[in-house]
């Protein structure tokens, strides 16, 4: 029987592979090239993901025509019929004095009038308020700052002013019903609207200003 020669000196055997150095550097850089390759894939995978979501017909009807009376303009506009009323306001219509924050009826910074009453405009849908009168913070000082904001300013009751318009359409629907309202309606009046600058107080003094001045201007008519 013939015996298998030996290997050559310069190809590598068994034991010279295992006692080959192996550095940590050597280590650290597969692993990374490992751990890319697999972020890479997983990157493809997803964007593969979303641009098939994106490819998708949504479901459900399509945008109608819907028909709105803002600050006392028939304004007919292609709305899904998911389109809430602050959506159209903002988006739609160019009325971007209602603010867009919680999106769940707790800060009130989206309040308009519906015929003359505060409501949240991220809780209704457009389509449901066809026919009835929208009044935005744009449709109350056409004609100059009306006594309320005039007062909101003098008392310093605004500091970053985002929540400002809600309680304006708020308080001036309280002023209209209510021309000589006290401290506890006017707190009432404000219970559904947040201010995270804590401008409450000067707020409540505006209000109360603001009742003074339009009496005043009453009676000097």
């Amino acid at each position: 029987m013939s015996r298998v020669p030996p290997p050559p000196e310069d190809s590598p055997s068994g034991n010279s592979l295992l006692n080959a150095p192996f550095s940590r550097r050597a280590f650290l850089r597969g692993l990374g090239t490992t751990a890319v390759t697999a972020a890479t894939m997983g990157a493809h995978s997803v964007a593969a993901e979303i641009a098939q979501l994106n490819a998708e017909q949504p479901r459900g009807p399509g945008a109608v025509p819907v028909t709105l009376l803002i600050n006392g303009e028939r304004r007919t506009l292609q709305l899904e019929p998911r389109v809430t009323l602050l959506e159209a306001l903002r988006l739609h219509a160019g009325q971007t004095g209602p603010k867009e924050v919680c999106e769940r009826a707790t800060c009130g910074a989206c309040t308009v009038l519906l015929d003359g009453v505060p409501v949240y405009a991220c809780m209704m849908l457009a389509i449901e308020v066809q026919g009835r009168e929208i009044t935005t913070v744009e449709g109350i000082s056409r004609d100059g700052l009306t006594a309320i904001q005039q007062a909101i300013i003098k008392e310093d009751g605004l500091q970053c002013g985002y929540c400002t318009p809600g309680f304006v359409m708020s308080l001036t629907a309280l002023l209209k019903r209510t021309p000589h309202p006290t401290e506890a309606e006017v707190r009432k009046a404000c219970s559904g609207h947040l201010c995270r600058c804590g401008s409450y107080p000067r707020i409540f003094a505006a209000a109360l200003a603001a009742s003074r001045a339009l009496a005043a201007s009453r009676a000097n008519a």
